[in-house]
């Protein structure tokens, strides 16, 4: 195995699609007689669902970010960054592809919402078309993008009052769906974004420093101090200096602190999965890593009913009991792995298309000169 490799990465990209698959297995059908707070279990389920979607952006901007800085020690910098940009455009398109009413469209029926709703798919297809953006406009220097990247983190998550209800009824909704919830998105690019950037700036450390003989003691500290510092004292940090410098805004996002503690729980984890990253790279979880993007389309297939509308969400709802839920959650799960392993190749087959596709445009481009 090749030493300079961050198994920990797949690994934590394993953990965040599983966690999500399973979130979204229960939170979709479980009873919601069952879903009380006051509940020791379910609000242990409740709280580290939410941290899958953190660690799933924070996990893409790292990996993203590393190999595309790598890419400037082989010379392959402007490939990496042309197939980061069409990597993102594929997410965007795979996002609303799975949403798209393909039978409402046959009877002639084009006024669903549903289909302009973005999610993860597209939060994170342009969040690496951002990052391409930036590296480009930092003039591919590590330290300026690094610096860059750090710095819009924290002004997406210190602004974040701002933009929290943002009301746009002015805006078509294809474009106000990216940064508004008032249509029903449960993802926005802000400040999902920041998770990213906060990502994308990890990577420049590991790159910097990966080759350094007490680098991974040091990292895994830092990752421990910085993220129990978020989840503990981040609030109480903010009031001070809203005490100081009596900017209101600081207030506002202290009563509200859930950006900063969850990114703790991000650095937490990841201190946890890189110090055992010898014990836990086990294939099978680096296979679950790599297949991240199957497997999301897959099981967004089978629970929501893409293309056909017909899923468990419409076919059972939430009826389920805990223990029903538990089993069916380990099942699912289970068999979303499965397809994704043996029967289906999202990855290559629309890659392959899109090949196909961009050729044909360039011969038919070449044939009209």
């Amino acid at each position: 195995m090749n030493k300079k490799r961050l198994y920990f990465i797949d690994v934590v990209r394993a953990f965040a699609i599983l966690m999500m698959l399973q979130g979204h297995f229960i939170d979709t059908l479980l009873d919601v007689s069952y879903r009380d707070d006051s509940n020791l279990a379910f609000s242990i389920w409740k709280y580290f669902r939410g941290i899958t979607a953190p660690t799933f952006f924070t996990i893409s901007g790292l990996i993203f970010s590393y190999l595309l800085i790598k890419a400037k020690r082989s010379g392959d910098v402007v490939y990496r960054m042309k197939k980061g940009f069409y990597r993102g455009l594929l997410l965007i398109g795979i996002g609303y592809l799975l949403r798209a009413p393909i039978f409402q469209w046959l009877y002639g029926d084009f006024n669903s919402p549903y289909f302009l709703l973005v999610d993860v798919l597209q939060c994170i297809g342009l969040s690496l078309i951002l990052v391409v953006g930036i590296y480009k406009l930092t003039f591919k220097k590590t330290l300026l993008f690094s610096i860059t990247m750090c710095l819009l983190g924290f002004l997406i998550f210190l602004t974040e009052p701002l933009y929290r209800y943002l009301d746009l009824p002015d805006v078509p909704r294809v474009f106000a769906n990216w940064i508004t919830k008032d249509y029903g998105s449960v993802f926005n690019i802000i400040p999902w974004f920041g998770y990213v950037a906060f990502g994308a700036f990890i990577a420049t450390i590991f790159y910097k420093y990966l080759e350094r003989p007490k680098f991974k003691l040091s990292i895994i500290l830092g990752f421990v101090i910085c993220g129990f510092f978020l989840i503990l004292k981040s609030g109480w940090f903010l009031m001070q200096l809203y005490y100081i410098t009596d900017i209101e805004l600081l207030k506002d996002v202290a009563y509200y602190n859930y950006l900063f503690t969850r990114l703790g729980n991000v650095f937490v984890l990841f201190a946890i999965f890189y110090a055992l990253e010898d014990y836990i790279k086990q294939p099978l979880l680096l296979k679950i890593g790599q297949k991240t993007l199957s497997i999301y389309v897959i099981h967004f297939i089978i629970i929501y009913g893409s293309f056909t509308g017909v899923g468990l969400h419409q076919l059972i709802g939430k009826t389920l009991l805990p223990w029903q839920a538990i089993i069916g959650a380990a099942i699912f799960l289970s068999t979303v792995c499965f397809i994704s392993f043996y029967y289906v190749k999202t990855n290559a087959f629309v890659y392959q298309h899109l090949r196909r596709l961009s050729d044909k445009i360039r011969h038919y481009k070449g044939n009209l000169k």
